[in-house]
């Protein structure tokens, strides 16, 4: 893994607020290539949209959806200045991505607390869960203490927010709640502690993934990659019952530590898995690939480089950005600089892709927007196309200083460097619309929109940026 640090940003609630504006600046840092790409046909008219639009994309997991899209449809276009709205302290840092579902936001910390704000940021109710961990309970890592690192997913019919957090204890436990979305209160919790690892170096880093057929909650190691610790998801049903456990077959590592989590198509799961023990003149171990899964956590399919040994020994893996579903294509990129193009019906085995080309290292979670996906690149955002016979065509290359994991919504691209700005991008060119300082986050912090608001999790708490169209 050799991990680090998870956050999201959401896109906040619309209404009209008012309020400080601090930690304003506005730069014009240039993007740095421009080849425009035409806009995708199936997205077409997204200021026509958002006059007609009386309600927002709801923002209920990481990237908004299990499909991991980044794209918030209808969103109105922003075109004046963005201006701090809201900076509210919370009662710890804020790694994992804010949430919003009918102007409801949702934000949890790592001191086990989660929040609920409404329309105008007043507090509805907050639930402190358990007493996180702490440093000296790890051998290693990076964040102390270490709560909710993961980003909690909303599911309307149960009416349930479910968190996965770290608990303190010798060792640490982890557990799975779920909340009452309206009060706040603790419905159930599950363990999601099981045999054939050390929970003290286990840490459930990834976004929790719902879908119709259960909650799915991935986990990694720490930073610095202590212990003995292994890739795994645990899966329990909605309403908490049958946990389902898949290890990843290998003697340690091959963590599932990427932020955005598992990704889901509606039918299947894909999940991006980090270096394993395996190297040169060992067996395939499942490490430093794509691993496809039923709802029940079967494994169904799979990928890997054609030099995953050589890639695990030198650690630049797969695992450190997600599996991204852009239509018919998954889209893969990692720590080695080059990214793979594999069918969503087949994998393709060990270098079996469809394309690859080098693009960049990537850390965290891409945005897609049609045919595009726009990826957290360490040296600057690229928009890379991917054609209808699945090769790649990288399109802009944003400023060196805009790494953070992107989303698309309002004819821009969001993202955060980690000097803690946000910036708006062209979508089509890269080019800064607008920016504004927000204060430290963590380096994978990534935005949500709702309506005019673009709603941040930092290492003091919530930041709410607004704009008008």
């Amino acid at each position: 893994m050799r991990a680090h640090a998870l956050l999201a940003v959401p896109f906040a609630a619309l209404l009209a607020c008012t309020g400080a504006s601090a930690n304003r600046t506005h730069t014009t840092a240039p993007a740095r290539t421009h080849n425009a790409p035409a806009a995708p046909a199936t997205h077409s008219a997204p200021a026509a949209a958002a006059k007609r639009a009386t309600t927002w994309a709801n923002w209920y997991a990481y990237h908004r959806t299990g499909t991991r899209s980044g794209y918030a449809a209808g969103g109105p276009p922003q075109n004046g200045p963005l201006k701090v709205l809201r900076n509210i302290q919370l009662d710890g840092a804020v790694y994992a991505s804010p949430l919003v579902w009918k102007g409801i936001t949702i934000v949890a910390t790592e001191n086990n607390s989660v929040y609920a704000f409404d329309g105008s940021y007043k507090q509805l109710w907050k639930r402190h869960l358990a007493t996180p961990a702490n440093d000296t309970q790890h051998p290693c890592g990076n964040i102390n203490p270490l709560g909710i690192t993961g980003t909690p997913s909303y599911v309307a019919t149960t009416n349930s927010i479910y968190v996965a957090a770290e608990l303190s204890g010798n060792p640490p436990t982890h557990r799975l709640y779920a909340i009452n979305f309206s009060t706040g209160a603790v419905r159930w919790s599950r363990t999601l502690d099981f045999a054939g690892v050390d929970p003290a170096v286990m840490q459930e880093r990834g976004a929790v993934l719902t879908t119709k057929d259960g909650v799915y909650v991935p986990f990694g190691g720490l930073s610095g990659d202590c212990g003995n610790y292994k890739g795994r998801v645990v899966r329990y049903s909605l309403t908490g019952s049958g946990a389902t456990v898949f290890t990843v077959p290998t003697a340690r590592e091959a963590g599932m530590w990427t932020p955005p989590g598992l990704s889901s198509d509606g039918t299947y799961l894909y999940a991006a898995v980090g270096n394993g023990a395996s190297g040169v003149g060992d067996p395939y171990d499942l490490s430093d690939s794509i691993l496809k899964f039923t709802s029940a956590l079967k494994r169904v399919d799979y990928f890997a480089p054609k030099n995953w040994a050589a890639e695990n020994d030198g650690d630049v893996d797969l695992g450190s950005q997600g599996a991204s579903i852009v239509g018919s294509w998954i889209f893969s990129a990692g720590k080695s600089g080059t990214a793979y193009v594999l069918r969503r019906s087949h994998l393709g085995g060990i270098g079996g892709q469809v394309s690859s080309a080098s693009v960049c290292r990537s850390f965290g979670g891409t945005a897609t927007f049609g045919s595009t996906v726009y990826v957290p690149c360490t040296d600057g955002v690229r928009a890379v196309a991917i054609s209808s016979s699945g090769h790649m065509t990288v399109q802009w290359h944003a400023g060196s200083n805009i790494t953070g994991s992107p989303v698309v919504g309002g004819r821009r691209v969001w993202s955060i460097d980690p000097g803690g700005t946000l910036y708006a991008l062209g979508y089509l060119t890269g080019q800064v619309r607008g920016s504004v300082a927000i204060g430290a986050t963590n380096r994978f912090a990534t935005p949500a929109l709702y309506g005019h608001h673009v709603v941040i999790g930092t290492l003091r708490g919530l930041v709410v940026v607004g704009y008008t169209s």
